[in-house]
C-alpha cells in the first residue's frame, strides 16, 4: 500500500468514503490484511509535516508530489478559499449535509507547527440529545475509584456508554441514577447508536 509513497513525511487520513468509518476500522485492524479490501482504501493527504514555506506553498508542493507519484489511492485533499463568513457557513452546511463532520480552517500564510495552533482550527457543528442515566461504570487508571462512564438509555430504549466530557468534579459526583443528561455526538453508527458521545450537562426536569 505504501511502498511507492514519496520519501517525505506525509500527514493524512485513511478513507473509505463517508459513512465508511466502521468498515475501514475493520479492514485496518485485521492481523492478516486482505488485499482486495485494502484496494478500496485511499490515503487522503492534507499536510507535509515540518515542510518549509507557508501552508499555500506546502499545499502546492503536496499536489505536485501526489501527481508525480501517480498512485491511484494516494490523493491530496481539496483545499479552497472562501470570501467571507457567509460563504464559509454555506460550504460548512454543504459538507455536513453530505455526511461530513465539518471543515479544517488553515491560515494560508502559516508555517508548519506541530500540535494545536490558532493557525489550524476545526469548524464543525455538533448534534445533541438527551438520555437517562441507568448505571455508573467504574473508572480505570487515572479514574480508578471514581466514574469511568455513564451507562445511559435513550428514548428508544437503546443503551450505550458516555465516557468523555466530564470534569474531575463531575467524575467524583456524577449525575444520579435516573437523571436526564444532554450529550453531544457526531452522527450515528451503522447500528443507529451515537458516534463519539460526550457528556455536556445534566438536564433539569420540570
Amino acid at each position: 500500500f505504501s511502498q511507492d509513497f514519496p520519501a517525505v513525511p506525509l500527514d493524512g487520513e485513511l478513507w473509505l468514503g463517508r459513512g465508511g468509518f466502521e468498515r475501514l476500522s475493520g479492514i485496518v485492524r485485521k492481523a492478516a490484511p486482505v488485499d482486495a479490501e485494502w484496494r478500496q482504501v485511499r490515503y487522503l493527504l492534507f499536510e507535509l509535516p515540518a515542510g518549509a514555506g507557508t501552508f499555500d506553498e506546502r499545499k502546492d508542493r503536496l499536489r505536485r508530489l501526489v501527481a508525480e507519484a501517480g498512485i491511484p489511492w494516494l490523493q491530496a485533499v481539496e483545499q479552497f478559499r472562501v470570501d467571507d463568513r457567509k460563504a464559509l457557513k454555506a460550504r460548512l452546511d454543504d459538507v455536513v449535509a453530505g455526511g461530513g463532520e465539518g471543515l479544517m480552517l488553515h491560515r494560508a500564510d502559516a508555517l508548519y507547527a506541530a500540535g494545536r495552533s490558532d493557525d489550524l482550527v476545526k469548524l464543525k457543528p455538533y448534534l445533541d440529545r438527551e438520555a437517562r442515566v441507568v448505571a455508573h461504570l467504574p473508572g480505570k487508571g487515572r479514574h480508578a475509584g471514581r466514574l469511568g462512564a455513564l451507562l445511559v438509555e435513550d428514548p428508544d430504549g437503546r443503551r450505550f456508554r458516555v465516557g468523555t466530557g466530564f470534569s474531575d468534579a463531575e467524575r467524583e459526583n456524577p449525575p444520579p441514577l435516573g437523571s436526564l443528561i444532554t450529550y453531544r455526538y457526531r452522527g450515528q453508527t451503522a447500528k443507529g447508536l451515537p458516534r463519539f458521545p460526550s457528556y455536556l450537562r445534566q438536564r433539569d426536569e420540570f
